[in-house]
């Protein structure tokens, strides 16, 4: 089974599918370089910021908390971020390390390959296009979202726990 065969029409598994799909190819790609492409695109965003803290990170990267969070403990641990001190306590700010910078320098050729293969099979304009309608699909889902999370309080029961059975 080949192309649209696949997808379903679910929007979510599709675009869960090709997401799966594209992380494993740059993975493959980035391999050599001891990082995966999630923890690549952590490290890229706070290189570009010096420093940054979860809400920013969280932003940046459309990520929720939680698997944030795991990441850049993984990361803290490999010590290739640092947390550094923040003016306000309880932001919890990040920087890369001499390790992270390296890690990352190191990675960056890796995943200008991946890049360019995906670009190069793709195509520029069709990517652009994809790009375009992508980034009004993020908006449109991150605004429902936040307006459906202002409405609705949270359930405790569901604190903390995967899927409760009903």
């Amino acid at each position: 089974m080949q192309g649209r065969e696949r997808l379903s029409p679910c929007v979510c598994s599709t675009l869960r599918m090709v997401s799966r799909a594209v992380t494993q190819l740059y993975d493959d790609v980035l391999r050599p370089s001891g990082l995966r492409v999630t923890q690549f695109s952590i490290l890229a965003a706070i290189a570009g910021l010096g420093e940054a803290n979860l809400r920013q990170l969280e932003y940046m990267l459309a990520i929720d908390q939680t698997t944030l969070t795991r990441s850049l403990n993984l990361l803290e641990r490999d010590r290739v971020i640092e947390r550094v001190p923040h003016p306000d306590r309880r932001i919890k700010a990040m920087t890369l390390t001499s390790k992270g910078r390296r890690a990352l320098e190191a990675a960056r050729p890796l995943w200008a390959r991946a890049q360019n293969k995906v670009l190069r099979d793709w195509g520029t304009t069709a990517w652009a296009d994809a790009q375009r309608r992508l980034a009004h699909l993020l908006r449109v889902a991150v605004k429902k979202r936040r307006s459906s999370r202002s409405r609705v309080p949270p359930n405790p029961a569901r604190r903390g726990r995967g899927l409760v059975a009903r």
